[in-house]
């Protein structure tokens, strides 16, 4: 993906050293009214990310630029135009709903009280509970709508899906959906639920270790992968440079290739890949047979 055009997010050469971990010269566009599926394992570097991104830690190398700015310089003018939802929401336990929305109006200038209103009346949410009251879900809501509140054009949501019902996360897949339905408004959200930013995602980079492994359209994915499931004698008969990722069993592998790299004799063989088993080969796979 190239940094061309209006783009919400542009990384480049980001690299960030944390104990043992790399997060190792990370290129990265999100483009402007699209929403990014950021996946990896626990520890892959998809919160460091995010972290640099929001200025929460400072990089060793590389440049973000966040809607045309560099994230570095006056961080605080971006923050108008940024929602965060983080994987634990915030807020103090003690406030309800109500108060969260006066606090929320002396941090943000854009702050919008007829809109938060109505997205608490959208998610059922209670004005006059406390916070430590709300069920995990509630919470993910209340984060959802504070962020919605103050006219952001980009979200960044960190596994904010994780632990939740199928329902309420539906529920909030269709409210990223709705965001982006503005062509200036952009999201990206970082999640180990792969169902999830199938089901959202234009575009899908893969993390593992502190190295982008993949980063494509999501449709492109689809129509670009395949898999072979082939026998040891047919795996070592496989022209080595077809083989993109290979998963050994006793009785079988699982090869990931190309399809237009494929000859037309395995064409029969070819099986479509979705991206969970996409994202599970990418990360139990070796580089060649």
């Amino acid at each position: 993906m190239e940094a061309t055009g209006n783009n919400a997010i542009v990384i480049q050469e980001l690299t960030k050293q944390r104990n043992e971990f790399i997060l190792d010269h990370l290129n990265l566009v999100l483009p402007s009214g699209c929403i990014l599926g950021l996946v990896g394992e626990n520890g892959a570097g998809k919160s460091t990310t995010i972290q640099l991104i929001l200025n929460m830690i400072q990089c060793d190398e590389g440049k973000i630029t966040v809607l045309g700015k560099d994230s570095r310089e006056r961080p605080e003018r971006l923050r108008e135009d940024i929602g965060v939802v983080l994987d634990e929401v915030g807020f103090p336990q003690f406030l309800t709903a109500r108060q969260t929305a006066k606090v929320m109006e002396g941090i943000f200038s854009n702050w919008d009280n007829a809109r938060f209103d109505e997205l608490l009346r959208q998610f059922s949410l209670p004005m006059d509970k406390p916070f430590k009251d709300y069920s995990r879900g509630m919470k993910m809501k209340l984060g959802l709508a504070a962020a919605l509140s103050h006219h952001a054009k980009l979200l960044v949501l960190d596994e904010a899906t994780s632990g939740l019902d199928p329902v309420v996360r539906d529920d909030i897949l269709d409210i990223l959906l709705d965001f982006t339905r503005d062509p200036d408004h952009s999201v990206l959200l970082s999640s180990h639920i792969v169902s999830d930013l199938e089901k959202v995602c234009d575009y899908i980079a893969f993390l593992h270790k502190g190295k982008l492994l993949l980063c494509e359209e999501k449709d492109r994915l689809m129509e670009e992968y395949g898999i072979l499931h082939v026998s040891p004698e047919e795996l070592s008969s496989l022209p080595q440079d077809l083989i993109l990722r290979v998963r050994k069993g006793n009785y079988s592998s699982e090869v990931l290739v190309r399809r237009d790299t494929l000859p037309a004799s395995y064409a029969a063989s070819l099986q479509p890949i979705d991206l969970e088993n996409l994202f599970i080969i990418m990360i139990k796979g070796s580089d060649i047979g």
